[in-house]
């Protein structure tokens, strides 16, 4: 195994290249990038129901494997992990369960409620100047900054 990649890209590298990619997909299909949107077309494809972008249903493919691929063959000592480490070395594992389910089920209705998702309204809609976009990115902003300092409180300090 190589260690190829670091823990994290710099700021620098990744901001101005997510920015080129949004900007050549306008200037391309038109189209914004956005998770749930590749979510749904990739739904649509699977059920064989209406006309599908490709390109989603590849991003969509992508963004599982490309996840599988560096965790797993780029890194050294690479290991299976949940991602909720941090969870349960604070919560047993009956509470964390219910914990990412509910977490879950409320992301994903809010994405439909708001008609997109975090990457979709935070990236492509507010540079798109959409009022919808500005007030969707606020709210999941400000949500995610309370529920941070509520697990901060509760946990205290130990989230």
């Amino acid at each position: 195994m190589y260690d190829l990649l670091p823990d994290r890209l710099p700021w620098y590298v990744v901001g101005p290249g997510l920015g080129f990619i949004l900007v050549s997909l306008f200037v391309i299909a038109n189209q914004p990038l956005g998770a749930s949107g590749a979510y749904v077309q990739t739904s649509l494809f699977l059920r064989r129901r209406g006309a599908v972008a490709a390109w989603r249903v590849w991003y969509f493919v992508g963004m599982a494997l490309g996840g599988f691929i560096v965790s797993q063959v780029l890194r050294e000592g690479a290991e299976v992990r949940s991602g909720y480490d941090a969870l349960r070395a604070v919560f047993p594992l009956g509470v964390v369960v219910p914990m990412v389910f509910a977490g879950a089920t409320l992301l994903g209705y809010g994405a439909a409620v708001a008609g997109g998702c975090t990457s979709g309204h935070g990236l492509c809609g507010t540079s798109q100047r959409s009022p919808a976009s500005a007030a969707v990115t606020a709210t999941f902003m400000t949500t995610a900054i309370i529920t941070t300092f509520v697990l901060r409180v509760v946990t205290g300090g130990d989230l």
